[in-house]
């Protein structure tokens, strides 16, 4: 029997390169000849379609026969192997690749991005693996001959075909060849390959026309300014890559992709700042930190000074070698000599990211789960207003188990104020710019403000200072995503002494009570959090989600002290929170857990755990969606009756949003339109004191007059 084996290892290999051998092996003959071929393609370019990605050598065959294919619509096909199966393509008996059965992609091959491909080879049955995932699969007849299989294979070859050389360009990282149930998806994820990106949310003093072009203000030294641009190394995931590595930058023409020549006064078209002195960029290389290469640039060279043609910025990792995917262009560049006087038709875009805030420091809803509203304590979707308040009464009728927590918190709102006014607050520079780290001495650069050096909140804290007023600002004044990087950080570093002091001061200088219980359970929510993570993955940056379903599992049932454990539902619902599919990165991960362990803490409170705990009737609705939920009060004439409803965790709301973790109940109005009401846990998580008994939920919705039937059980409480 025959063994396969692959090219000489290395990072990347060129398709015009890639040869891969068949030899004898003990794990090949005990596999009958069944193995999967997997790999991670980026196609640069190809030139016309249909086209050879693999042909099947064989020397005793003189044609090529396709082994994968791209077709004429860009889809990729995969064709049964010679001396293996009997539709395999033959030269003498010759057949169009139109009629040859094989396994093919639905969809188009995406160009220009890494892709993982598995072939799975077996004796009756091509699979074709995309990511991860069976995309397409044909079942074929097998003409197995032991001898003839062995004496074919042994001078059998796959390679990319001498006369695509100049037609289809591209590049294949982490080929192998395995056998005896072959774990496709373990190698999809063992070792993606690396990617090189512009982070275009941090570009800043740089505006975007309506064309689509970047105008930046350049020319002499006194009129230049200065932009700034991160750059990311990557794996095909989407996960920092942390290797110390330089990227450089530099000026092309975006027609021809030449280098912009120097200006007439001899100097670079591109300059570096670093430490207030400007260096020709490609002198001054900028190393990358944790993954990440922040660039502070200018440009000499003027656009019209070009028979006003448009500039690109290429940066590039020289220590990795010339590959299209180490390399990122910017968008086109209009460098202007100065900034023009009417934006109407521009964007500038700045380092601070976009958000609205609620006009007492609360930040507004994400958009998934539909914008809300707070009304009393209980709230109303609806388009957010940046004016409106978290706090309104008269404007709706509230639920009546909220009355008393919505006039105590009603008085505590209005008594509390700004201490500082606007500018004292824009004065201390609230945004901050995260450091620059250029030149091979490893230095970094120092930021044109100077509080990016002393707004560190790690920096900040000792064990007996409470945390500065800056930090306080920072965090009152900032959207969902610094106010989760913010408190992530004070929540490692910082006492439970300076937590609750911090807790007391966010409310106090917010106006809001709700930031509070949000603070409380930071610690244990980050510390759980890494826990968890790295009980799951060891030292990897991504795991596979079957593996980490387990887990959460378990840690979910631990921290609700509860006995129901999640559903199918509420795993995918989950896994759709993590933005992954099979293979789960760190990031989502902690976006996934910044969900769930509010939920899991809320489900552990005494008022809400048997209503978890409860299946019939189930007083709570596993994890779903509002989509999913309004679907559940249809019925087969349209909608149920009023008053029924259901409850059920918006999948918007996230630590540290000050309702994470609340429930949301679904009900159907008595003018048969279907409303979502947030339920406030204020009342269970500010009680007085311990002792204090809080009646059951169930109880309290109970005397509310527009809910009386529960859900799709039909549970009737109105008689």
């Amino acid at each position: 029997m025959s063994d396969f084996s692959g090219v000489e290892e290395k990072d990347y290999v060129s398709l015009k390169n890639l040869k891969v051998e068949f030899r004898r092996d003990d794990d090949a003959e005990e596999a009958d000849g069944c193995f999967a071929l997997c790999f991670w393609i980026y196609i640069d370019s190809c030139v016309s379609f249909p086209s050879s990605i693999l042909v099947q050598k064989h020397p005793d065959v003189t044609c090529n026969m396709p082994f994968l294919y791209l077709d004429d619509k860009k889809k990729m096909k995969l064709f049964p192997l010679l001396f293996m199966h009997k539709e395999a393509p033959s030269p003498d008996n010759p057949t169009p690749s139109t009629e040859i059965p094989c396994a093919s992609t639905e969809i188009e091959f995406p160009m220009k991005k890494w892709v993982h491909v598995g072939c799975e080879v077996l004796r009756d049955l091509m699979r074709l693996h995309v990511d991860g995932e069976i995309v397409g699969e044909n079942p074929l007849t097998c003409s197995f001959n032991k001898d003839l299989h062995t004496e074919g294979l042994k001078r059998l070859c796959l390679a990319c075909p001498d006369e695509n050389e100049d037609i289809l360009h591209g590049y294949v990282h982490g080929l192998d060849i395995m056998f005896r149930k072959p774990a496709i998806k373990n190698h999809y994820v063992k070792d993606p390959p690396l990617q090189l990106s512009i982070d275009h949310s941090s570009a800043s003093e740089i505006e975007e026309d309506s064309d689509g072009v970047w105008s930046i203000v350049g020319g002499k030294a006194s009129c230049r300014r200065i932009f700034s641009l991160d750059v990311v190394l990557l794996d095909a995931f989407g996960g920092h890559v942390n290797k110390e590595l330089e990227v450089v930058a530099s000026l092309l023409y975006a027609d021809n992709g030449v280098p912009v020549e120097n200006t007439t006064d001899a100097e670079p078209p591109l300059l570096m700042n670093c430490d207030g002195i400007e260096y020709a960029s490609h002198n001054r290389l900028c190393k990358l930190i944790n993954g990440r290469a922040s660039f502070k640039l200018k440009i000499s060279q003027l656009s019209s000074k070009c028979d006003n043609r448009l500039f690109q910025i290429m940066f590039d990792v020289p220590g990795l070698g010339k590959y299209p995917f180490l390399g990122t262009l910017s968008l086109p560049i209009r460098c202007v000599s100065r900034s023009r006087n009417t934006r109407t038709a521009s964007i500038t875009l700045r380092k601070s990211s976009n958000r609205t805030y609620y006009g007492n420091g609360c930040e507004s809803p994400s958009p998934d789960d539909g914008s809300m509203q707070l009304i009393t304590n209980i709230v109303r979707e609806a388009k957010p207003s940046p004016s409106s308040k978290r706090i309104k009464l008269g404007q709706d009728v509230p639920f009546v188990m909220f009355k008393e927590e919505v006039s105590q918190a009603n008085k505590v709102h209005h008594s509390h104020g700004w201490t500082a006014n606007q500018d004292n607050a824009h004065a201390m520079s609230m945004k901050r710019k995260p450091e620059d780290h250029c030149g091979t001495e490893n230095n970094s650069c120092a930021s044109d403000n100077s509080e990016a050096t002393n707004s560190d909140p790690r920096s900040m804290l000792s064990v007996s200072s409470p945390i500065s007023d800056l930090i306080i600002f920072k965090y009152c004044l900032g959207g969902p995503a610094e106010k989760w990087h913010l408190l992530k950080e004070i929540a490692i570093s910082a006492t439970e002494e300076q937590l609750t002091h911090f807790e007391k001061q966010v409310s106090l200088f917010s106006g809001c009570l709700h930031h509070r219980h949000q603070i409380k359970m930071a610690k244990r929510l980050v510390e759980e959090g890494i826990q968890a993570w790295t009980s799951v993955s060891g030292n990897n940056h991504h795991v596979l989600w079957e593996n980490l379903a387990f887990s959460i599992n378990e840690q979910f049932m631990k921290i609700a002290c509860s006995t129901r454990p999640l559903m199918d539902q509420d795993l995918e619902c989950l896994r759709r929170i993590t933005g992954c599919r099979d293979a789960v990165l760190q990031e989502g991960f902690e976006r996934m857990w910044s969900w769930l362990f509010p939920v899991a803490f809320t489900l552990s409170q005494s008022a809400v755990n048997a209503m978890w705990d409860s299946m019939s009737p189930m007083w709570i609705e596993g994890f779903i969606t509002k989509e999913e939920a309004e679907s559940s009060l249809q019925g087969p004439g349209g909608l149920q009756d009023p008053g029924t409803f259901l409850l059920r965790f918006p999948t918007s709301r996230s630590w540290p949003h000050p309702d994470a973790g609340n429930l949301v109940v679904t009900y159907v109005d008595n003018d048969y339109t279907i409303r979502h009401r947030l339920l406030s846990f204020d009342f269970i998580h500010s009680s007085p004191s311990k002792e204090t008994s809080v009646k059951p939920l169930q109880d309290l919705l109970l005397q509310e007059p527009k809910l009386s039937r529960l859900g799709r059980y039909g549970v009737d409480f109105s008689m």
